[in-house]
């Protein structure tokens, strides 16, 4: 099941670390994308967020530092904020499963099972 699954996730982060957990117990071993290791475009960024089906200031960071410092707010307009998202990764939510064209944010990281076929 290699490659049918993309996982954005950051090792230091509890949901992501249970994200991935959850998966490998069900058998998927899911490519891993760094985000924070190797920073998206903004194209990639834009194709995240019609997989997941959300704004950018959903899947947006409030409480991050740049998030403050930017001066971003509800009414940053989204061309603007998917820049700043890819430009400051840390301000993504994560994890995000991938799978082909849908994506699921995991925020619970059990969210993850929603992509996943029947057992």
């Amino acid at each position: 099941m290699s490659g049918e699954y993309v996982l954005w996730f950051d090792p230091r982060c509890p949901a992501s670390r249970r994200a991935l957990t959850l998966l490998r117990e069900r058998g998927v071993e899911p490519a891993l994308r760094r985000p924070l290791e190797e920073p998206p475009s903004t194209e990639e960024v834009s194709a995240l967020l019609r997989a997941l089906g959300l704004p950018a200031r959903a899947v947006a960071r409030r409480d991050e530092d740049e998030y403050q410092v930017l001066r971003l707010s509800d009414r940053t307009p989204e061309a603007e904020l998917v820049e700043a998202l890819a430009a400051h990764p840390r301000m993504l939510e994560r994890p995000i499963l991938v799978a082909g064209a849908r994506a699921v944010l995991a925020r619970p990281p059990e969210r993850v099972l929603e992509l996943l076929g029947p057992a």
